[in-house]
């Protein structure tokens, strides 16, 4: 990772300070997204990952944009850690083929139904049982939450579909102004999902919560919590290409 670019404005011992400061970022995005990385991929690794992401940020912060640092921070060690797993090419040819068919018949039932589909009507669709349908979907959950990081189609400013569902607290107005449309589009396909898939994005992105706290909350296994999370993934990013033209 290079960390050349940094802001003149930032000494080293600024630098060192806001690492310092904020290391307690690093543990709790580890614990965070344990459950979304391949299981092969150690607490370790992510956690070294996860630093990385933490000192480029302390490097190349600018706080003349008016960010927070803390949301800045988080943007760059969420990166680091999907940059790891990109490195490490986890995501078989025949994951990515899976998720291709998952997400095209969730396109194909949304446009022939006009509304989101239910598991027993996706199952229908793929042709499998609804046991193998939620297999599939504990199967592509990573593939599912990397999802978030890619750029989504038809935004000018490179903005993910991960940073959309985030909160707005520390964004600037300007920020605010330029990402009001697509905030509003966001919005409504959180709003066109079905009501657990709608709570578990809700407690996971906004609450902060784990998924072992959700699975709590809403009486649930956490297994039974990752397939409504992916499910949900698969939904909005679908949603999202159709309302984009893309």
């Amino acid at each position: 990772m290079n960390f050349g670019n940094s802001y003149p404005v930032w000494g080293a011992e600024e630098i060192n300070r806001l690492i310092q400061a904020h290391l307690s970022l690093v543990d709790f995005w580890v614990d965070r997204m344990r459950t979304q990385v391949p299981a092969y991929l150690s607490r370790d690794e992510i956690a070294s990952a996860a630093r990385l992401g933490l000192v480029d940020a302390a490097h190349r912060f600018d706080p003349q944009k008016g960010v927070l640092f803390k949301t800045f921070a988080e943007q760059r060690i969420r990166g680091a850690v999907f940059d790891e797993v990109r490195r490490m090419d986890w995501a078989s040819r025949t994951g990515r083929e899976k998720y291709s068919r998952l997400s095209e018949a969730m396109g194909n039932l949304e446009k022939k139904l006009g509304r989101s589909p239910g598991e027993e009507e996706m199952a229908h669709e793929m042709g499998v049982s609804l046991d193998d349908y939620r297999k599939l979907l504990t199967e592509v959950s990573c593939l599912s939450f990397l999802s978030l990081e890619e750029t989504i189609a038809g935004s000018d400013e490179g903005k993910t579909l991960m940073e959309s569902l985030e909160d707005t607290q520390g964004k600037n107005p300007q920020e605010l102004y330029e990402n009001h449309e697509l905030a509003e589009i966001v919005a409504e396909c959180l709003e066109r999902l079905p009501e657990k898939e709608r709570l578990v994005v809700s407690l996971y992105y906004y609450e902060e919560c784990t998924q072992k706290e959700i699975a709590e909350i809403l009486e649930l296994t956490e297994g039974r919590v990752s397939q409504l999370h992916s499910q949900a993934l698969v939904r909005l990013k679908t949603r999202m290409k159709q309302v984009l033209g893309r």
